[in-house]
């Protein structure tokens, strides 16, 4: 792996970092019961146990075998059973089938990880070179984007279960008020996008590079929940004007009405399943759970209802402004430190953009691509991204399930275009 900031850490520095990540997981893990870790809820999600494993799979896989003297595999087996999709490493074991695998059980995987946790103490209780020290730093961001792969996959197992289990206790519900929407302007002109090259990166965030942006304007704050309940109102659902081709085939072969875990409360209302229980639609937080083709597709409404051209930001407009906007980008962000797991409103007493940091992933107009002069890091690991670079759509910003120190104003998230049980959402731009 050639490694885009190299730079060696200290051993005690590292190791701090380590343990702090992997402790975390293992207190995300912690309020679900060994049922809850074994079930796969569908082919795109995976069982809490397997993403115990996996990430440790990683830190034996990538590291201990490659800078541990005398290495030995914990089990000889796991070097299949656990690899997600690493070519170079061998084969993997089928992805839809990872809620067959009941054994080895919860307490055997909690084995694995001291065992593994131990050998890498003991590797980190000497200065970290280079090399070793980029690859714990990976691995350690590559357990935190696993992190949150695991609250949003607990939660679309948890939203199966007609009695809406809670996961974490309800935080206390009180009246929010409404932030009016507002247009924020840049001049555009050449700005350069990409990581900045101070501090960790993946491969698909270089080079930074020139961009030609126009004159454009992004919305202050998120589209909300109450905003999505007009959409659908008037037709947003049953319009086929909104969508484009492949959106709409998704919306009757789905059969979609609403955002992804919306109910009906039988009084005309709305809920919407959280982390913490079922709750009412709250009119004024962020909408969460949608995929591109409805976010494409709400703009489109939107340019119609007020004669303007509304649309999708595109990424390096988003990173622009985000990039403008200083330390402030993150304020008053909702990441997952906060335990809300679920977005927030925006606050009232700030101007310029809100919320660009934490609460939901923005929906951007772009295709995930290479930027000019991409390079794949070297070796196995080189699959971790670039191989990704096809039929996927741009995300940014984080969500309430993003750790706060995973995330950057260059940070590149990807999905497929009807994908939605993630924490997804939008946020407006139109031509200045």
């Amino acid at each position: 792996m050639t490694a885009p900031v190299p730079q060696s850490r200290p051993a005690s520095s590292l190791a701090q970092r380590y343990a702090q990540v992997r402790a975390q997981t293992l207190a995300l893990a912690a309020p679900l019961s060994e049922a809850d870790c074994q079930v796969q809820s569908m082919p795109d999600a995976s069982p809490t146990k397997w993403h115990l494993a996996h990430v440790t799979w990683f830190f034996e896989t990538f590291i201990l075998e490659r800078f541990e003297a005398n290495f030995q595999p914990f089990h000889e087996a796991y070097r299949v059973l656990f690899n997600s999709y690493y070519q170079g490493v061998g084969d993997q074991h089928p992805r839809p089938q990872r809620g067959l695998i009941t054994r080895p059980d919860l307490s055997e995987i909690r084995a694995y990880r001291e065992q593994v946790d131990a050998r890498m103490a003991a590797l980190l209780a000497r200065p970290a070179s280079d090399e070793l020290a980029e690859l714990v730093t990976l691995g350690l961001h590559h357990e935190q984007q696993h992190q949150e792969l695991l609250l949003t996959d607990i939660k679309h197992l948890l939203a199966q279960n007609p009695l809406a289990p809670v996961y974490r206790a309800p935080w206390p519900l009180s009246s929010v008020a409404s932030v009016p929407a507002q247009w924020v302007g840049f001049a555009g002109g050449t700005v350069n996008i990409g990581h900045k090259g101070d501090g960790f990166t993946f491969d698909n965030e270089l080079p930074r590079h020139p961009v030609l942006l126009a004159p454009y304007a992004l919305s202050n704050r998120l589209v909300t929940h109450g905003e999505w309940l007009a959409f659908m109102e008037d037709g947003g659902y049953t319009d086929a004007r909104w969508w484009m081709a492949a959106g709409w085939d998704w919306v009757l072969a789905q059969r979609a009405q609403a955002p992804l875990y919306w109910q009906t409360d039988g009084d005309g209302g709305w809920t919407n399943f959280t982390l913490h229980g079922r709750a009412p639609i709250d009119p004024h937080t962020p909408v969460v759970h949608i995929n591109w083709f409805e976010a494409d597709a709400y703009a489109r409404w939107r340019s119609a209802q007020d004669g303007e051209a509304i649309r999708l930001p595109t990424e390096a407009e988003w990173e622009h402004a985000a990039e403008a906007s200083g330390d402030a980008w993150t304020e008053h962000g909702n990441f997952s430190e906060s335990r809300a797991l679920h977005p927030m409103p925006p606050p009232r007493a700030r101007a310029g953009l809100l919320q660009m940091g934490g609460d939901v992933w923005e929906w951007t107009a772009s295709s995930y691509l290479p930027y000019p002069g991409y390079r794949a890091w070297a070796g196995a690991v080189g699959e971790y991204n670039g191989k990704f670079m096809i039929n996927q759509m741009v995300l940014r910003g984080g969500s309430c399930a993003t750790p706060r120190s995973h995330i950057r104003t260059s940070y590149r998230n990807f999905f497929p275009t009807d994908a939605r049980w993630q924490f997804s959402g939008l946020r407006l731009a139109r031509d200045a």
